[in-house]
């Protein structure tokens, strides 16, 4: 009898072991596989993930789950991009985690911002606007742009300007819809253009 509940309960234990492990158990993601698979991504984001289109993003040194988050919205139809969903729909678990290894594990070229604006971009990024309701950039970024990976938010340091433009745009229009609680959509309902404009100048020319 003891022997049978012996064999019972080291049965139990290791299935709940096992349940744990599958629960806990993340793909990781290679960074010499990445960037052979990243050899379709080059053309707009770079061979090192710093584009030099301005309207395609940087991925150098981006958070690699963020990485992650995006593509699978691309995959899914969580975000919609003419260019990037017929990219994401072949790719794998394991080809998003490499080529989030690869492009994380990059060195991020700085950017150039309009010194035209940068006060205004740093007064709305670091303070936000109390009148209208616009939230500060820094609370979820970072005052230094290097956003927040345990909670997902993205680094913006040193990112294409024209980029960050299109995505507050976006996100005000409501086209892109992928953000968590719609905080982003939120944030850039009260904004003006020329609040877009100023913020992303000054993201541009911000350095870690």
């Amino acid at each position: 009898m003891k022997k049978a509940l012996l064999l019972v309960l080291t049965g139990m234990a290791i299935s709940v072991a096992t349940s744990v492990w599958a629960e806990e158990g993340k793909i990781v993601g290679n960074a010499d596989a990445g960037k052979t698979k990243s050899a379709t991504c080059t053309a707009c984001h770079g061979a090192d993930g710093n584009s030099t289109n301005p309207e395609w993003p940087k991925l150098a040194a981006q958070h690699a789950n963020y990485i992650i988050k995006q593509l699978t919205n691309f995959k899914n139809d969580e975000r919609t991009n003419a260019t990037m969903a017929p990219m994401a729909k072949p790719l794998s678990e394991q080809d998003m985690a490499d080529l989030a290894a690869y492009f994380s594990s990059q060195s991020l070229k700085p950017g150039e911002a309009d010194q035209t604006q940068v006060a205004l971009g740093e007064q709305v990024y670091k303070g936000g606007n109390n009148a209208s309701g616009v939230a500060a950039c820094a609370a979820c970024h970072g005052p230094n742009g290097a956003g927040n990976p345990a909670s997902n938010f993205p680094s913006l340091h040193g990112q294409q300007t024209t980029y960050i433009k299109n995505q507050l745009n976006a996100f005000r229009k409501g086209e892109r819809a992928n953000d968590a609680g719609k905080m982003m959509r939120n944030i850039a309902a009260k904004m003006t253009d020329a609040e877009i404009n100023a913020v992303a100048e000054y993201i541009a020319g911000l350095k870690q």
